[in-house]
């Protein structure tokens, strides 16, 4: 019997994630496609570098983001849904995003705040229109917050930079010896009555600190700032048109974007002169390995993440009936009563407590824009505040606290999605432990984000930047972190 013939079959070589790019050099490559990462390739693009940016889900976007999560034809924001310093920042104000399909919807308040006797602190767009709603605080809030919005856009441009002599200094000392102190602090020494103590309450509480920490006026500050000099609009359609407009603008430079591509190690990357990251301390850290020297990646690695949020999601069958009619004028609500309660639900999230009030931040885009809904239905989105990587279910908790400003809220209910910590690091690596802040703002982390370094978005290894919120300015939907990272870059490898 013969030999059987054998014969070899040469099976094509697994295809790499950077086969699939139509080049195979840039000048830099943009790690996460959050408007940190697309701020940095637009950056580099506009002065002429070819970039291309990589983003491990499928859509482009971070934290902007939408998405059908409830019923057919209900549009929910995924993570960020309010954004004032999306038209506060420099970077933003310097993109024709609008020649790009974004479209800003500003409601006719920017915030409201009810309390438990049916009224509400109402934020509006005028500094006097709002201390005629505060009673007793009326005159103490317009000599707070006059002199701040009447440098309103020159401040909001030093606010949002990296550490650096202020081009303003003068303006900057005032801010700051308000700034300098805790929300408390500043609440007790201004203010007496409940409505303007629960409005800078809520305000201040967006630091996701307790309001006895120092700095966390000066989140109030800003926030309420940036309502009076730029308001605290919705983009039609959900964030994710911020994020669309975005790419279109890059691409319409000639950068690229590459989704459904996550980045394991730089080895994988095609070969370029700069990698710029938009991700946290932590994955920074991951994917490069010992290409960075060990004592800065346990600098990374020791990188410190806050409390994470719980969110839901509604479909619902009319709008949100509030006790308090007027805040039917703002698509973002606070709640959570006095400043003594917020005050208590965020100490009791610092320590690793679950509060039964909890302080809950609403939005209610579909009032203001009917794209969001089917005809006659509407969107709610909620979340509150939770210690970092918490599994307790805070559904309950969320809508006690509707149903108290709002009564009949939960009869209005269709159909509902609940994201719990894990929900938002499995839809977001970069959110760790659920936290989407990019690390803790207390006094000692807002100045030495990700690590103590004279210039924050530069590393050991010179062609790798950071350019995430776990940069200086931070948190927000700004940009302003992947602006300030790119500039580095072109100012070394890519000058």
């Amino acid at each position: 019997m013969p030999f059987a013939q054998s014969r070899t079959i040469m099976t094509p070589p697994p295809q790499l994630p950077r086969d699939r790019l139509p080049r195979r050099t840039y000048d830099a490559v943009v790690i996460g496609s959050g408007p940190n990462g697309l701020a940095a390739a637009i950056t580099l693009a506009r002065a002429g570098r070819s970039v291309v940016v990589l983003e491990a889900e499928p859509t482009a976007g971070g934290g902007t983001r939408s998405a059908e999560l409830t019923l057919p034809g209900f549009v929910h924001d995924v993570c960020s849904a309010i954004h004032p310093l999306g038209v506060g920042s420099a970077f933003f104000r310097s993109v024709p995003l609008a020649d790009h399909g974004l479209d800003w919807i500003h409601p006719a308040a920017p915030l409201a705040h009810p309390l438990d006797d049916g009224t509400a602190a109402i934020l509006e767009r005028s500094v006097e229109a709002t201390a005629q709603g505060l009673g007793p605080d009326a005159v103490a809030y317009q000599r707070l917050m006059g002199p701040l919005v009447r440098s309103g856009v020159p401040l909001m441009d030093e606010l949002l930079g990296p550490l650096r002599p202020p081009r303003h200094p003068l303006l900057m000392l005032r801010f700051g010896l308000r700034a300098i102190r805790s929300a408390r602090g500043l609440a007790d020494a201004w203010f007496k009555g409940p409505h303007a103590r629960g409005l800078f309450a809520g305000i201040a509480a967006h630091s996701i600190l307790p309001l006895e920490k120092m700095l966390t006026s000066a989140v109030g500050l800003m926030l309420g700032l940036a309502a009076h000099a730029v308001g605290w609009p919705l983009p039609r359609g959900g964030s994710q048109k911020i994020s669309d407009a975005l790419v279109s603008y890059l691409r319409s430079l000639g950068g690229e974007v590459v989704t459904g591509w996550r980045v394991e190690s730089l080895a994988e990357l095609p070969k370029a002169r700069a990698f710029l990251f938009d991700v946290s301390p932590r994955n920074l850290a991951r994917i490069c390995g010992k290409r960075l020297p060990a004592r800065y990646r346990r600098q990374l690695e020791r990188f410190r993440h806050g409390p994470a949020v719980f969110k839901l999601d509604w479909a619902l069958d009319g709008p949100i009936p509030w006790k308090a009619a007027s805040c039917a004028r703002a698509a973002t609500v606070h709640l959570g009563g006095t400043f003594e309660e917020i005050a208590d639900a965020e100490r009791a999230v610092w320590k690793g407590e679950h509060p039964q009030r909890p302080y809950v931040l609403v939005a209610q885009q579909s009032l203001f824009d009917p794209t969001r809904a089917p005809a006659g239905k509407h969107t709610g989105w909620g979340y509150c505040h939770v210690p970092n990587g918490s599994t307790v279910d805070m559904t309950e908790a969320i809508e006690g606290q509707m149903e108290r400003f709002a009564p009949g809220f939960r009869d209005r209910i269709l159909a509902r999605s609940v994201w719990r910590p894990v929900d938002f690091e499995r839809r977001n690596a970069n959110y760790i432990g659920g936290d989407i802040t990019g690390g803790v703002m207390d006094l000692w982390q807002i100045f030495t984000r990700p690590a103590p370094r004279l210039v924050p978005y530069t590393t050991p290894a010179s062609n790798v930047f950071l350019c995430s919120a776990s940069t200086p300015p931070g948190p927000g939907v700004h940009g302003m972190c992947g602006y300030f990272a790119a500039r580095a870059a072109l100012r070394t490898v890519l000058a």
